[in-house]
């Protein structure tokens, strides 16, 4: 698989902490399932990962594991559109993760900012451990083992990608190199033609003499097109213009993804640890519950006394479920004492439970035939290992480790 292929293919995963909430739905779900028909989408369910953090209170996991999943289905993640595994079932993930420990220098993961932030917000935590240092390396691996050119993340976790393409450049500059790679490179851009050959080397010239990104996008267009060179001559060039050798681990790109609009309940951001959640599975009574209940403008003392939407969580959810009308009508209302509170959250509550009445429905049917959820997993974990096994291959043998 050549680097301009892997920009077609996407990885993402979750750490199982059971059932979804409207946060990973509005934050996280839609845009997988919007990605599962522009990409060539790899959603795993991320148990290594929960264990970084969790490694003492394993035995929920397998019931958070099933939990989402279901979720994921119900919520409209196809299996016909995405592979869907789970990380621990491909083992290939913990030997990629060993193998660039070997290289990946210290410094790297302690810069890494949520290493710090993670321990400073789980103070109760013995963090001080080898995995929960190295879990940014094992994403690295996450995301390297599928050659994956893009990766969905909002800003605070582009540190964690940037790594990733930190690891991947010293990969393949350290074993991408054969003894004799500049002048296979050489011969390679001799089969591109004269003008290809000429035009090659041109832009090559501008990206590693005046780091012009833009040369360096054409050179691999020009590559791509290539129908004179071998799979293993374009990866050669691909290495040659960036000044490494042999790409074997293609660098991912962060896709940036807008941060999630759904507030909790509190106005604070949706968590199962601010008890403010409305999950995907909620029944409809307690979701009118939880809404008629939440907080509002504290300024709005009585019914005559005028509010500000801003000031208020229920306006939050507003800008995610009504439209401009409605939200002209609730902004003009309150600011005016024109309607009162459980007025403007009826819109929300009616908006809420009618967009989660079809997921419950497909969670409950899923809930029902726990072996077919098993058998959409077993085969996207087939799948997954395939295409894992065929890089670990590849990285071996850059590493001398093929033999037998």
């Amino acid at each position: 698989m050549n680097s301009v292929d892997s920009q077609q293919r996407v990885l993402s995963g979750m750490r199982p902490t059971g059932r979804l909430h409207l946060g990973h739905y509005h934050g996280v779900i839609k845009n997988w399932i919007k990605l599962q028909h522009e990409y060539e989408c790899f959603l795993f369910v991320a148990d290594w990962h929960a264990l970084t953090t969790d490694y003492d209170n394993p035995q929920t996991i397998e019931a958070h594991v099933w939990d989402m999943v279901i979720d994921w289905l119900a919520a409209g993640v196809s299996p016909s559109a995405a592979t869907l595994f789970i990380q621990s079932k491909v083992p290939e993930h913990a030997e990629l993760h060993l193998l660039l420990s070997m290289m990946t220098p210290l410094g790297w993961l302690e810069r890494v900012p949520s290493y710090k932030d993670m321990q400073e917000n789980l103070r109760e935590k013995d963090l001080d451990t080898y995995g929960f240092l190295g879990y940014p390396l094992l994403q690295s691996a996450d995301i390297l083992i599928y050659r994956a050119g893009s990766v969905p993340v909002g800003a605070d976790q582009v540190a964690h990608v940037e790594l990733t393409r930190e690891v991947a450049r010293r990969f393949n500059y350290l074993y991408g190199r054969e003894p004799d790679f500049v002048e296979l490179a050489e011969e390679a851009v001799k089969k591109m033609g004269k003008k290809g050959a000429k035009l090659y080397s041109s832009l090559r010239k501008s990206y590693q003499e005046e780091g012009d990104q833009e040369a360096l996008l054409k050179a691999q267009a020009l590559l791509k097109e290539q129908q004179n060179i071998t799979l293993g001559d374009r990866e050669r060039l691909f290495g040659y213009i960036e000044g490494s050798g042999k790409m074997i681990l293609p660098e991912p790109q962060a896709l940036l993804t807008e941060a999630a609009k759904m507030p909790g309940l509190d106005g604070r951001k949706m968590s199962k640890s601010y008890n403010n959640i409305i999950s995907l599975r909620e029944v409809d009574d307690d979701i009118m519950q939880k809404l008629k209940t939440m907080p509002t403008d504290p300024a709005r003392v009585r019914l005559s006394d005028p509010g500000d939407p801003d000031k208020c969580p229920v306006w939050q959810f507003h800008q995610v479920y009504s439209d401009e009308s409605m939200c002209t009508w609730v902004k003009e209302g309150c600011l005016s004492a024109g309607i009162g509170c459980l007025e403007c959250k009826k819109p929300v509550i009616d908006a809420v439970v009618a967009e989660l009445r079809p997921i419950k429905e497909k969670a409950r049917q899923f809930e029902e035939n726990p072996s077919s959820v098993r058998a959409i997993i077993a085969e996207g974990t087939e799948k997954a290992r395939d295409v894992a096994k065929e890089t670990l291959d590849d990285v071996r043998q850059a590493m001398g480790l093929n033999y037998r």
